[in-house]
């Protein structure tokens, strides 16, 4: 198993030092859930909730998520993204709303926090502008997906 790269010798947490790695073009994908009542997700899909459209809100929120990752992850590298996208679509197979983020950058470090970041703020806003119905929505299996680029290997989860 490798060493965690954000602890020194010493023990103490620090930002890595990525000045000589070379940039490359790097993206992640990540996805999460949220399951709620079957009347929720029929009023999302109605377009008649009194706060706005959950799922356009939700995936706006999303992408400007992604751009302040570094805001608030503490170790992590501000990074100049080329692309960010969020979509939310309604489970085939349960009452929830899924939702995938991907994230672009050319740079020294990859995306993957920005890319769950993205995920992690949709599934948040889609809570804050539905709990006035439905307190019990669960958001889960938030995870990554998918990262590309840079000098370790691409990761491909496993049964996607």
């Amino acid at each position: 198993m490798s060493k965690l790269t954000h602890i020194d010798k010493g023990g103490r947490a620090h930002m890595v030092d990525v000045s000589k790695k070379s940039e490359t073009q790097r993206e992640a994908i990540a996805r999460g859930c949220v399951m709620m009542k079957k009347e929720t997700l029929k009023l999302v899909l109605s377009h008649t909730n009194e706060k706005g459209d959950p799922i356009a809100v939700a995936e706006l929120a999303g992408i400007m998520a992604a751009k302040r990752t570094s805001d608030f992850i503490p170790l992590c590298h501000p990074l100049p993204l080329t692309k960010v996208s969020v979509h939310i679509v309604p489970s085939t197979d349960q009452p929830a709303l899924l939702i995938s983020s991907s994230v672009k950058t050319t740079a020294k470090t990859g995306v993957e926090m920005e890319a769950l970041m993205a995920v992690s703020t949709a599934c948040l806003t889609l809570y804050d502008m539905l709990k006035a119905v439905d307190k019990g929505m669960v958001i889960t299996q938030i995870e990554l997906v998918q990262k590309t680029g840079g000098k370790s290997d691409d990761y491909y989860k496993a049964n996607q």
